[in-house]
Parts: structure tokens; sequence; C-alpha cells
């Protein structure tokens, strides 16, 4: 099955994040991109409503970078695919007349795709792109990087066995019928996902089991599955005849997701982009309401998301603080000041308030603190990579 859009990346969310774009207007670094390898500078892509122009179409093999500019009307989003649609690189959430920087670690010569996607849905305007040659690995020739690349791995895997294990409990009380049980795990078992989330989406086609909305673009004849599916279930309709089938289905596809990460093979770049994408989940769907739009209980995976953002960048700090001492400390003052904010809106039980209790006032104190992270976490795949 070709993969298809997750679902904070569905039209709707497109529709709210263009409301949003304005307040994280922000987030898009005014610093310059880092040159692709063989100083040839920056790919421009103009990503418009029904084009991609991409400037070059084949690159040597190394540190390739992109600055994409949203020509067109709808917010967008830009793809490089390897074989099979393995996720290369990516960066979401461009609103109109915005540009965003991607940075990417290509060290093997073959063929990729590149992929622009207005409205942020379906296989996205696609084209081939041939990168040459062969690269050493940053992590073959920093044994800084490697250990930063080899402490998130681990990061990620102790993240997957906690999620597996809260799933279970989670699972389990679904299929003994007992809501109130199943409603208070939910949002912790969420928690260990949306933590490794840029990493299952790397997988392609488990992410949008585990984690599709109702009205996301699937196949003809594939069934809607995962968590979001048994959330309306739970808060909704009541349990259905084949909540505990799609319980279990959740359960497989959690083991298939943990079996493959022995196999990953990350870089420098991908952490500090993995770091950027967590903290637009939060603007493009938590912040909204619109990622857990049954049970209202977004900000445990707003939660979630700042703290994924943040492990990845502790795993990059050595480098950070060698090659720019200036950037760790700011980063760990917006990281705080986040902190601070979300623990404003818990509950005496250790958990959040709905977002239904949250007042516009709310949300734009969180898209503002939002913004003022993802500013200096937008720098980090250059000067990693620097």
């Amino acid at each position: 099955m070709s993969r298809r859009t997750p679902d904070h990346r569905r039209a709707g969310a497109a529709v709210l994040a263009a409301g949003t774009a304005l307040l994280l207007a922000g987030c898009t670094s005014t610093a310059q991109p880092p040159a692709a390898q063989g100083g040839g500078g920056p790919i421009a892509v103009n990503a418009g409503d029904t084009t991609c122009e991409v400037s070059a179409t084949e690159v040597p093999a190394g540190n390739i970078s992109f600055t994409v500019k949203n020509t067109g009307t709808k917010v967008t989003e830009f793809y490089l695919y390897g074989t099979g649609d393995r996720i290369m690189g990516e960066v979401e959430n461009i609103g109109p007349g915005l540009s965003r920087d991607l940075l990417v670690e290509v060290p093997d010569g073959g063929s990729y795709t590149t992929a622009c996607k207005p409205g942020m849905v379906g296989d996205g305007i696609r084209a081939p792109f041939t990168v040459t040659g062969t690269a050493q690995r940053s992590t073959d020739t920093n044994a800084k990087l490697a250990d930063a690349t080899a402490g998130y791995t681990r990061y990620i895997s102790s993240q997957t066995d906690a999620l597996i294990q809260t799933t279970q409990g989670f699972v389990d009380a679904v299929k003994a019928g007992n809501v109130d049980q199943a409603k208070a795990q939910f949002p912790t078992a969420r928690t260990y996902y949306e933590r490794i989330e840029p990493v299952a989406e790397s997988f392609g086609d488990v992410d949008p089991k585990v984690d599709g909305r109702e009205d996301d673009e699937r196949d003809p004849g594939v069934a809607w599955t995962g968590f979001h599916r048994l959330e309306k279930d739970l808060w909704v309709t009541g349990l259905q005849p084949d909540s505990a089938q799609v319980a279990d289905q959740l359960m497989t596809d959690l083991k298939d997701l943990q079996g493959r990460i022995p196999s990953l093979q990350l870089s420098p770049p991908q952490l500090a982009n993995g770091a950027k994408e967590l903290l637009d989940e939060v603007a493009t769907g938590k912040i909204t309401g619109e990622e857990d739009r049954y049970s209202h209980t977004d900000l445990y995976d707003f939660k979630a998301n700042v703290e994924g953002s943040q492990a990845a960048i502790a795993a990059l700090r050595p480098v950070i603080d060698e090659k720019d001492p200036n950037l760790g400390p700011t980063l760990d003052q917006r990281f705080a000041d986040v902190e601070k904010l979300l623990e404003g809106y818990r509950t005496p039980d250790g958990g959040f308030v709905l977002y239904t209790q949250l007042t516009p006032e709310d949300t734009k104190k969180m898209a503002d603190s939002v913004d003022a992270l993802a500013e200096p976490v937008s720098q980090v795949a250059g000067v990693v990579t620097s």
C-alpha cells in the first residue's frame, strides 16, 4: 500500500493550520541555510497549488539543502523520499508566502523522489531526483555525532518499549469493555507514541494504521484503525462489535513498529529535523484541538511532542555546545518556558485540562511559546552539520 497522509496532515488540519500560520511565521529561520555539498547553495523549491518546481534534480551525495517557498494559496509540505517512500527529510505546515529550510544527509547515490503536497494531502506532486556518488556519513567521521544518533536510537527504543506496555493495558481495557479504564489509559499510552512520532512516520505504512483519522485518504477497502478509531468508540459511539479486533490490530501494528527499530539508520539532521517536526505537530494539531477531537486530551500530546523534541536536542547537545556555545542556553530557556506554561494546565490528579476548557487567550499563549522555541530549534540542523 502506498503511503497515505497521517491525520495531522489531512485537509482539515490544513485549514486550521492556515489560521495558525500567522502566529507561527516567526518559526521560519531567518538564518541562511547551509549549502548543499559541492558549494552550489540550497536547492530552491517553488511549491505551488498545482506545481512543484525544484531548481536542481541531480546533486552529489552528502548534505543536501533545500529552501522551500510556498507560492500557492494552500498550506503545503515538501518531502525527499527514498526507495519505498522512505522519508529522507520533510518540512510541513508551510503557509502561503512562507519559506522553510530542509537539510538532509544522503550518503548513498541513487534514485530518489521529491514531492510537494499542497493542502497537505495525498501523494503529492512528485518528480525524480538523482543523487550521484557516495559520501561518508557524518557519524563515521565525528564521534560526538555518532554518540548522538546512538543515544537517540536508545531513547526511541525505550519509548517504544513503554508504548507497547501501556498500550497493552489500554487494549485489555477495551477488550474487557471497561470504558472508564480505557479512557483513563488512552492519553497515557499515546504519550509514548507522540514522543517518537517523526520516527514512526518514517516507517510509512505503520503510522496511518496507528494514528490515522476517520477522514484521511485511504486505499479502497482499507479500514480505519488505530488510536483514533478507538477514541471515537470510547467517547462518541460506544464500543462497537469490532472494537476488540481494532484493539488487537493496534497492538500488532505497534509491535511491527518495534521490530523495525533495530534497522534504523538515523543521521544528525534527522534528529534536528525531527525536533522541529514535533513542534510543528503542536502547532498543527494540538493547539487547534484537531488531534484528539473526541477525547479533547490534546495537551497530553502537546506535552509529549515537546518532550520528544527536547530529547532529540539533548542528544545533539555536545555538538551544539562545541559549535555554537550561545545556542544551547537559549534552547534550555525556551524549553523551560514551554514547560512552565504547560504545568499551569495540570489537574489535581497529575493530568491536563481538556482542550475544551482552554480559552482563545490560552491557545494564543501556547502558540507564542512554541513560536519562541521553534526558532532556535530550526537552527540546530545547520549548526551540527557545519
